[in-house]
């Protein structure tokens, strides 16, 4: 049906496509995309006598050996290498105020970093930034057990949180791939999604406050446990998502839901897209108050689950898969919502197949396909991602489109994400980077999600990659008062540079 896909509008006549294009041209001449990092800016470089301030102030925490910076320096994926020749692990907020007063005061460019699992080049250096890793402010600082406000440094390890708040009956707002290794503050810091958005909203809602250091080594005491506060500005909002371009935060305060005593877990398998829009549909209707996810994966990532991981379709194939979860209080009154929902989807002949978990091992099991298709991705070849916001309805159309441009010139190109935020990842993979390839996506993937009215970052952030692309989803006066806000708390651009805003704001 034409009239619910997206009507795609030649580059001419899009609203950004002048402001686009200009940076198309203009970006560093023919030598690049507008992906590709500028050219370095003047700032300072690090000499001994900087050196000697920060083992001064950092005993055995100011990291010179080039073996012990090397995987600081590059991103998980392996697509963006600084050449940082130093790296200070500050524990306290006191240390990172002092770092950041110094670098100021000499210019000195800092790249916070925390658990280094960003997607689009974010958290490494572009160029010789000092990076300012928060790995050891890993402490909890409080919980309260009767609001479940949890406090603490922003090194903590999703997973550690995740692990101490399971002991108390409570649980992390936000559940992630990555949780092993990603921190709250780097979370906090790009506004990661995660799979469980749908049943408790995004960061932006849950995060109560936050303590932050900005680039003159002041701090900003937000740290607040107040569900309700109406006095003056939200400040702490400036910084969820600001990709470390406007503070380094040090603490968080985040509001945790209980967690569940009654969990179960469904895989189903879909004949088509529309399929599953509906069995989405009689989901939300019939699961109501205890659908905690719902999760989306096509054939193409199932079959590299099965190549690359050896990971078994626990159901016959089918084109489509979803990963269903609900978490309530009481076993048998879920139980009985979910058999509802199952028969129900039967009868419709929404499902081809399924199976059911609420057993713990299996529960991981079947949570597994989705979280390990990132995994399966990085055995597939080089991977190009994109992780985009579209309406629901047309989250595949974009895949199937993709698929039919490029044809043979790509590996793979799969689709997947979290369906309840309307939320795609595309994955285009080839055998290795391959710059007519990626002619070919782009800039087409960001004109074709901006014709949707969609957002080119969903929840990856824009990092060094992604920030000429910005005015696909914002308009030049929005992007414009950004600018503003970063030269008002960074006047000298220290913190976090080429990353997040356009290079033709200066």
């Amino acid at each position: 049906r034409t009239s619910s896909r997206c009507s795609f509008l030649p580059n001419s006549s899009l609203q950004f496509g002048a402001g686009a294009r200009k940076l198309h041209a203009e970006g560093n001449g023919p030598k690049s995309s507008p992906a590709a990092a500028p050219d370095r800016l003047p700032f300072s470089r690090v000499t001994q006598e900087d050196l000697a301030f920060f083992k001064k102030i950092l005993p055995g925490r100011t990291i010179t050996d080039p073996d012990l910076l090397e995987s600081s320096n590059v991103d998980w994926l392996k697509s963006v290498k600084g050449s940082s020749e130093v790296m200070l692990r500050p524990q306290t907020t006191e240390d990172v105020s002092q770092i950041l007063s110094y670098c100021n005061s000499r210019n000195l460019a800092v790249n916070p970093q925390g658990g280094n699992t960003g997607l689009t080049g974010g958290s490494v250096p572009v160029y010789d930034e000092i990076i300012l890793s928060t790995a050891l402010m890993n402490k909890i600082l409080a919980f309260d057990s009767i609001s479940g406000i949890l406090t603490c440094q922003a090194g903590c390890v999703l997973e550690n949180l995740s692990l101490y708040l399971e002991k108390r009956d409570h649980i992390m707002p936000l559940d992630l791939g990555a949780k092993g290794s990603c921190q709250i503050g780097g979370n906090v810091a790009t506004n990661a999604g995660g799979l469980r958005l749908l049943r408790y909203g995004s960061l932006h809602g849950t995060v109560l406050g936050l303590e932050v250091v900005l680039a003159d080594g002041r701090v900003l005491d937000c740290l607040t446990t107040l569900r309700k506060d109406n006095t003056g500005y939200d400040l702490k909002q400036l910084f969820i998502g600001s990709e470390g371009t406007l503070g380094v935060i040090t603490a968080v305060s985040i509001l945790c839901p209980r967690r569940p005593t009654s969990v179960n877990v469904v895989f189903l398998g879909c004949e088509t897209f529309e399929q599953l829009l509906k069995t989405f549909q009689l989901c939300r209707g019939m699961l109501g108050e205890i659908l905690s996810a719902f999760e989306f994966l096509d054939s193409e990532c199932m079959r590299l689950l099965n190549t690359h991981l050896r990971l078994p379709n626990p159901i016959s194939d089918c084109p489509f898969y979803v990963v269903i979860e609900t978490s309530g209080s009481d076993p048998s009154h879920d139980g009985e919502k979910l058999h509802n929902f199952l028969e129900e989807a039967m009868a419709c002949s929404l499902v081809n197949d399924g199976t059911v978990a609420t057993e713990e091992t299996k529960i991981k099991a079947l949570w597994s396909m989705r979280e390990r298709v990132t995994e399966a991705l990085t055995h597939d070849g080089f991977t190009y991602k994109y992780d985009i916001s579209l309406p629901v309805e047309r989250i595949y159309q974009l895949v199937t489109d993709m698929r039919e441009r490029l044809g043979d010139r790509a590996k793979s190109v799969v689709g997947y994400g979290h369906i309840g935020d309307g939320n795609l990842h595309l994955n285009i993979t080839s055998p290795a980077k391959d710059p007519a390839l990626l002619a070919a996506i782009e800039p087409f993937v960001y004109e074709w999600t901006a014709s949707c009215q969609g957002s080119i970052s969903a929840e990856h952030g824009l990092g060094l990659k992604k920030r000429n692309y910005i005015y696909y989803s914002k308009n030049p006066q929005t992007v414009a008062l950004m600018g503003n806000i970063k030269a008002m708390l960074d006047p000298k651009g220290i913190l976090n540079p080429y990353k997040t805003l356009p290079d033709n704001l200066k």
